[in-house]
């Protein structure tokens, strides 16, 4: 790795995570284009690094979301236990079942266009509303914790901790911003290392590049970092329905990008 790819990981890295980092959002389901068509990471290898990527750059949020109290309750400890043997679940089908770079673009289109459109609408929506919202009755425990595995499965296939999911999920089910982001930043810290730890073994005893590009991932980690801690910190001052619209359009316009690969 040159200086200047360093140095494009860690700003990619530090702008993406001080932007969705206020929504539970490590940022890595943004970083993954980057990785692929700039830094020149090959698919799969770029699943665990974007897993590595997400353990640097994890503690930045969560220490600050530590110390205003953020982390506590029982959302924290229902994410994580869904998450952490559903990311094991996925990094095994990654590995062995769609290796392939057109099945990996499929997968980015398939992921994140619904979800851009979906955050996008129920944004506007909510915005344009004069009435107050109705407080809704939330999701049972066992859900959070059926849902937490699912999104884990799509994170290690993926190659995300699961927050660019689970946020959104979850708050449009009732639950605020404020209590969503921190529980969720802390399931995509934990399930990326457990991870990036799957990919390291199966590396072992698997041939093809599956194993984390460890300077490109530590670059935009340390970008994340420092991002994570600033968005966090900003979090209480930056408008929700700016911060939602804006992720919403950015997953759009990156699962179109991969649609019109995939139809070429």
């Amino acid at each position: 790795m040159t200086w200047s790819t360093g140095l494009l990981g860690f700003a990619a890295g530090l702008l993406i995570s001080v932007v969705t980092a206020p929504v539970g959002v490590s940022g890595a389901v943004f970083l993954l284009p980057v990785q692929v068509s700039v830094l020149g990471v090959p698919s799969p290898a770029v699943t665990p690094t974007n897993l590595l990527y997400n353990v640097v750059a994890g503690p930045g949020a969560l220490l600050r979301h530590h110390r205003s109290g953020g982390l506590r309750g029982p959302l924290t400890r229902l994410l994580v236990l869904g998450t952490v043997p559903g990311v094991v679940v996925g990094a095994v089908i990654r590995v062995f079942a769609v290796p392939g770079p057109s099945v990996f673009r499929l997968l980015i289109a398939v992921l994140l266009l619904p979800l851009g459109g979906w955050l996008c609408l129920r944004t506007l929506h909510r915005a344009a509303r004069t009435a107050p919202a109705r407080d809704s009755p939330g999701m049972s425990p066992r859900a959070i914790t059926r849902l937490a595995m699912a999104v884990g499965v799509a994170g290690g296939i993926y190659g995300i901790g699961g927050g660019s999911l689970l946020g959104p999920i979850l708050v449009g089910r009732g639950m605020p911003v404020a209590k969503v982001a921190p529980a969720a930043l802390a399931a995509t810290f934990v399930t990326s290392v457990v991870g990036a730890g799957t990919y390291a073994l199966l590396s072992l005893t698997t041939t093809g590049d599956i194993a984390p590009y460890w300077s490109i991932g530590l670059a935009c980690g340390l970008g994340g970092l420092c991002g994570g801690y600033l968005g966090a910190r900003l979090q209480p001052r930056l408008p929700e329905t700016a911060l939602k619209l804006l992720l919403g359009v950015l997953a759009l316009g990156i699962g179109g990008l991969y649609a019109v690969q995939i139809l070429r």
